[in-house]
Parts: C-alpha cells; sequence; structure tokens
C-alpha cells in the first residue's frame, strides 16, 4: 500500500510541478503587465506538456572538456533526493508512518549540496563552477539557521513525526507566537531553494544561468524538476510547521498553494539582494533569533517538566 501511494504521490507532484510552472509564468505576466502562457490548449493549460515534449526531444549536448559521468548523473541524483523527500508526505491511514520525518529531511536537504556542486564543477565551465560555489556556500549558511528553526519546534511538540504537529495545532497555529521565526523561516527557505530574490546561483545578468549553464534537454528537465518539487515540498512544511496541518482539510492544500504563490509574488516583486547582504543576514540576524528561540523553548521545557 506504501509504495502504490508513494508512486501516485510523485506523479500527482510531477503533474503539479507542470502547473506550478504555468501559474508562476501566468503571475508574472499579470505582475509585469503582460500576457503569460495562452496559447496551447484553453487558457494556455497544455502549456507546461508542450515546454516538457520539447525539452526531452532536444538533442543532449555535452561539454567536450566536462567530467562525463559525473555531468551525467548530477541530474537524476538531484531528482532522486527530491523524489526522496516526497516519502515524508504525511498519509493519514493505512500507509507508512515516518516516526523520524524531520531527521530524514534534514539529510536529504544536507545532500541536496552535492548535486549543485558536482554538476558545476563537472561542466568545467567557469561560469557553472561560480554558480556552484555561491549556491553551496549559500545553502550551507542557511541550513544552519533554518535547522535550528525547526528544533524549536521538535522540542515543543517533543517529536521528530509530521503528524503529531496537527495534534499540537488543533486549537492554535504556531505561527501566532513565533511570528519572527515564521519570518525568518520564509528567508531561508528562498534562500535554501535559490529563488529570487536570492538566485545567485542562477543570477541570469551575470553569471548566464549559474549551475547549470552548460545542461541542455533532460539534464536541464531534471534539475528544473528537482527546484520545483523542493520548492512545493518546503511549501508543505511550512503549513504543516506554522499553519496548523489538518491533512484531511481542503484548506490545508489552499494554504500550499497559497505559499506556492508567495514564492512567486516574491519572485515578481524584489529585485536581487547583494551577496555579502545576503551571508551577514543569515549569520549576524536569522542565526542570534533562532538560537535565542532555542533556548527561549528549551526554559520553558524544562520548567515545565520540573513543575510536573
Amino acid at each position: 500500500m506504501f509504495i502504490i501511494s508513494y508512486l501516485m504521490t510523485i506523479v500527482l507532484v510531477l503533474i503539479a510541478v507542470a502547473y506550478v510552472t504555468l501559474l508562476e509564468r501566468s503571475v508574472l505576466g499579470y505582475i509585469q503587465l503582460r500576457s503569460g502562457p495562452n496559447s496551447v490548449g484553453a487558457l494556455g493549460l497544455l502549456q507546461p506538456f508542450a515546454d516538457g515534449l520539447k525539452l526531452f526531444l532536444k538533442e543532449q549536448t555535452i561539454p567536450m572538456k566536462s567530467n562525463y559521468f559525473i555531468y551525467y548523473i548530477s541530474p537524476i541524483f538531484m531528482l532522486m533526493l527530491s523524489f526522496s523527500l516526497w516519502c515524508l508526505y504525511p498519509y493519514s491511514v493505512n500507509v507508512f508512518n515516518f516516526s523520524y520525518g524531520f531527521l530524514f529531511f534534514m539529510s536529504c536537504t544536507g545532500m541536496g549540496v552535492y548535486g549543485v556542486m558536482l554538476s558545476g564543477w563537472s561542466s568545467n565551465s567557469n561560469y557553472a563552477l561560480l554558480g556552484g560555489l555561491r549556491a553551496v556556500s549559500q545553502t550551507i549558511s542557511y541550513e544552519v539557521s533554518m535547522s535550528i528553526i525547526m528544533l524549536c519546534f521538535i522540542l515543543f511538540v517533543f517529536s521528530f513525526n509530521f503528524m503529531d504537529f496537527m495534534i499540537y495545532q488543533e486549537y492554535v497555529w504556531f505561527m501566532f507566537f513565533s511570528l519572527p521565526l515564521l519570518f525568518c523561516w520564509m528567508s531561508s527557505i528562498l534562500a535554501e531553494t535559490n529563488r529570487s530574490p536570492f538566485d545567485f546561483a542562477e543570477g541570469e545578468s551575470e553569471l548566464v544561468s549559474g549551475f547549470n549553464v552548460e545542461y541542455s534537454s533532460g539534464g536541464f528537465a531534471f534539475i528544473f524538476l528537482s527546484e520545483y518539487m523542493n520548492i512545493m515540498f518546503m511549501s508543505l512544511l511550512t503549513v504543516i510547521m506554522f499553519m496548523g496541518c489538518d491533512y484531511s482539510s481542503f484548506t490545508f492544500y489552499m494554504k500550499i498553494v497559497l505559499v506556492i504563490f508567495w514564492f512567486i509574488w516574491v519572485r515578481g516583486t524584489l529585485p536581487r539582494f547583494r551577496y555579502d547582504k545576503l551571508m551577514g543576514l543569515t549569520w549576524s540576524m536569522f542565526l542570534p533569533l533562532s538560537l535565542n528561540y532555542f533556548l527561549f523553548f528549551m526554559a520553558l521545557l524544562s520548567f515545565m517538566l520540573l513543575s510536573i
């Protein structure tokens, strides 16, 4: 039952990725006062499938001086990691319940750095290597504050299981008593997924698309799918941690769509950050704040245990 449910989830996630890209292009079209994709199918609904078909049918170009095996395997590795994340999706009945979900999530996001680094290095291109180095340093830096924010709530709930967050948020959402942590978390997931205004790994104006510049056809499509699957999972995790996660409710999925829309809105609104300010933001602002919250939750928990 778990295997069937997981395969069904993967198929639905891939379809969702297609329509998230359509949503992004349409919203950016409205923001920039132009028409988005509206020609292929009714209201442009078949545009993502046309784009995907075009990508996979194009010729796969391989740079002559690239490290061929690593160059070829890196996008597949990134896609497999993104697929692995979705086995954490919280099913209510009849399927496997992951008791250590947050630990598995931290492991997968930590491994994601290697895919970006290897794809940038193996292309043997200066632009790709520079984009890969930027992405690795950015991801590692923001992973620290992101992990401490997660630890705050793990300590509060006293469980690594996603399902327990539904029980503890039955009457009040966690975002109401930890609003500064929500702001830090939202900024951190933007940096973690290399999204604007923190898209230094893919800075088109100076890096010509960054670490994936030498990829085409299927390799580029895999990197693209991996990026959007990570965005969707981060949105799911945001709703689980902060916005009350009643999985059986339709509003749960509407909140996920709202967070994905927020990702797109930020891209269409904000200019790119400066790189030194990006690094200063996490080390001098997010990290001290999240550590203070962590100490506060530890003290609160100790007081509760002593009073019992």
